[in-house]
């Protein structure tokens, strides 16, 4: 297939390259350029896609992959340059499209609405030099995604493919999500671990989006999917195989949510993946049509071990997360 990328050179974006690199399949991204060292055999083609898409006219592709589109006014940019040239369009969007989530939440519950404030807040953000990627929109992240998703799907009726991620994590992830976790647990000793052991989190490998992104491509399927991460997975088995993929200096100490709250840990900005458990609702979400769709999950073991030798090759960086002496006054706490 001829593919075009929106982006293409970070986390997920640079996943679905690999991917489709791997499969065979030809290439053209478009971004500002600013990893340009990143596929030297790939055509891109430069141009910022909040200001211009114009370089993009006169091509055809059979799909394109989308996974950086924050603002409704992008994707209505985005779809009105591409549905001539494309077959296929797969937006990447979030489960933050859902008011509320727990067990029942399915790809057809409510989603978020933003009131018109939020909207022409949101946007005038972006036009006076604020944010480029979802982190810097705060509550209005979920609703625009919202609103992206619904300006795509009008645009291109029956080619649409939407993906709802959770927390995504693996290799070229800067994000505290599992980079704490792996570097604090490289160092070894008495670790800090939040809340019950056996309380659930959710995440997926992003090179599984990927890859789920490329079968629905190669088949045109359409139609919208949660992807949000296998059942199963405890807080408990989280660190214990992350210990194990960073050698096992760790031993865990684990301190329970109204303590940590009372001390004035922040969850997930300090521990991520800890939520109080009345919080914890929302890693409750399910992939159930995802995976009758041909979803599938790598094991957890490998996310870990890849993404802590990713780490290890990396710059070091400032630290995130409770910080090394908040950490020792915990512990010491009989």
């Amino acid at each position: 297939m001829k593919l075009l990328v929106l982006g293409g050179t970070q986390f997920l974006g640079r996943h679905l390259v690999e991917s489709a690199l791997a499969a065979g399949h030809e290439l053209t991204l478009f971004n500002r350029g600013s990893h340009a060292a990143l596929f030297p055999d790939v055509e891109q083609i430069r141009g910022n896609r909040l200001q211009d898409l114009t370089p993009l006219r006169g091509r055809r592709w059979d799909a394109v992959f989308d996974a950086g589109c924050y603002l409704p006014s992008a994707a209505r940019r985005a779809a009105e340059t591409l549905r001539d040239a494309v077959e296929h369009y797969c937006l990447i969007s979030s489960i933050s499209v859902y008011p509320r989530i727990d067990g029942r939440t399915v790809e057809s519950s409510p989603l978020t609405a933003l009131s018109a404030e939020q909207l022409e807040g949101a946007e005038a953000q972006t036009s006076t030099g604020g944010s480029q990627n979802g982190g810097g929109y705060g509550e209005a992240y979920g609703g625009l995604k919202a609103l992206c998703e619904q300006t795509v799907q009008a645009l291109l009726p029956g080619r649409t493919l939407v993906l709802r991620p959770g927390f995504i994590v693996g290799p070229y992830d800067f994000s505290p999500r599992l980079r704490y976790w792996l570097t604090r647990l490289a160092e070894g000793g008495a670790v800090l671990a939040p809340g019950r052991p056996g309380r659930m989190v959710r995440m997926i490998d992003a090179r599984d989006i990927a890859g789920f992104a490329l079968q629905q491509a190669t088949q045109r399927g359409t139609g919208v999917y949660n992807t949000a991460g296998a059942d199963g997975l405890s807080m408990g088995q989280l660190l214990q195989t992350a210990n194990i993929a960073c050698g096992a200096r760790a031993e865990l100490h684990w301190r329970g949510d109204a303590e940590l709250l009372a001390a004035g840990v922040q969850p997930f900005a300090d521990l991520p993946y800890w939520l109080p458990e009345a919080d914890n609702a929302m890693m409750d979400i399910r992939d159930t049509a995802a995976l009758a769709a041909g979803l599938h999950y790598r094991p957890l073991a490998e996310t870990l071990h890849d993404t802590a030798a990713w780490l290890r090759g990396e710059p070091a960086q400032p630290p995130q997360g409770l910080a090394r002496e908040r950490e020792l006054a915990l512990l010491s706490r009989a």
